[in-house]
């Protein structure tokens, strides 16, 4: 098991290289070669009306002269130990991890990712306990009761919750729940758990629902097809026929098999909702990282749209670190592989 750790965890560290040299050419790179000239992006830094000499202090400070892949190796210098800025006589430490500055308020980027990361953390641990819950019991229920009305019912459900679009019920939920009954506050409501928990709690339900709702569709149908799977397997009916009772056969034999490819698929949608769920937060008028990313990417803020890019990779990776140690943990046969 110790192995199988050390390799996951090497693995996780050469996967966010690879996610940061790739992302950092997206946005560093490709423009030189689209004809983007390092003045141009020193200006984006300087703001409205920059001087010549502004943007020459700017390229030297921030060593936009040097080749991209010295640049590289300084971020990834400045993410480990930080990095000074030379202003001339004045010097400005970033901290590590310094993930660079705002081309907008020529602040850190880091900081601004840490003020919007609760309320995305928030609205994602939510929603996901919501649909993990709904979505595998409701399959489980499904799959056991195959070709009732509930089956039939739960699956129509289930379909038109797959199909139809997050920021269509958003719009219809809040419609409905919030300005026609106002059971629930509307859009822009939000306000930090610390801050004051009933109003965080009531701020989130109708978004969690919506964004449960979506994924719960689609838990529910893969657990369905894979409990009816199961079911057809020749241990289960040897379990059945050594006389174990249902629940046991149920929850601790078909089940546990059933658990195991959700479990993947649930490490996925996790690592992106925790990198931020972007129609849903803009839906909701929720200040997550989602809404961030949009905002940054409208007002060419490359250094933030780098760092939300890095965040959510770093989301992913470590939730499927987790993931894949859980799973080990289920199934022997991953760790002797």
């Amino acid at each position: 098991m110790l192995a199988y750790i050390i390799r996951r965890l090497i693995g996780a560290v050469l996967m966010l290289l690879l996610v940061s040299l790739v992302t950092f050419g997206i946005f560093f790179w490709i423009p030189k070669l689209a004809g983007q000239t390092t003045d141009q992006l020193a200006a984006a830094y300087v703001g409205k009306a920059p001087t010549a000499q502004a943007i020459q202090d700017t390229k030297e400070r921030l060593g936009l002269d040097k080749p991209v892949i010295v640049q590289y190796g300084t971020y990834l210098k400045g993410i480990v130990a930080g990095q000074d800025f030379k202003a001339g006589p004045v010097v400005d430490h970033c901290p590590a991890p310094c993930l660079g500055y705002s081309f907008r308020t020529s602040q850190p980027v880091l900081p601004q990712l840490m003020d919007r990361a609760p309320a995305t953390l928030s609205l994602a641990i939510g929603a996901s306990i919501i649909w993990l819950a709904a979505g595998i019991s409701i399959g489980v229920l499904s799959a056991l009761r195959r070709g009732s009305i509930w089956d039939r019912t739960a699956m129509v459900i289930a379909l038109g919750g797959v199909s139809l679009p997050i920021y269509f019920t958003g719009l219809v939920s809040l419609a409905i729940f919030s300005y026609s009954l106002g059971i629930f506050p509307g859009g822009g409501s939000y306000v930090p758990f610390t801050q004051d928990p009933g109003t965080w709690f009531q701020s989130l339900v109708l978004p969690w629902v919506t964004l449960a709702f979506l994924y719960a569709a689609m838990y529910a149908r893969l657990t369905r097809a894979g409990m009816l799977e199961t079911l057809g397997e020749d241990y289960i009916r040897t379990a059945r026929a050594k006389g174990l009772p249902e629940r046991t056969v149920i929850t601790k034999h078909a089940l546990r098999s059933t658990l195991t490819p959700i479990l993947t698929i649930f490490g996925l949608d996790l690592g992106l909702m925790l990198g931020g769920a972007v129609l849903t937060e803009n839906t909701f008028s929720i200040p997550g990282l989602g809404q961030l990313a949009i905002s940054s990417i409208g007002t060419g803020d490359l250094p933030v749209v780098l760092g939300v890019t890095l965040l959510a990779a770093f989301f992913i990776v470590m939730i499927n670190l987790v993931v894949d140690l859980l799973y080990a943990a289920i199934d022997p046969r991953v760790r002797l592989g």
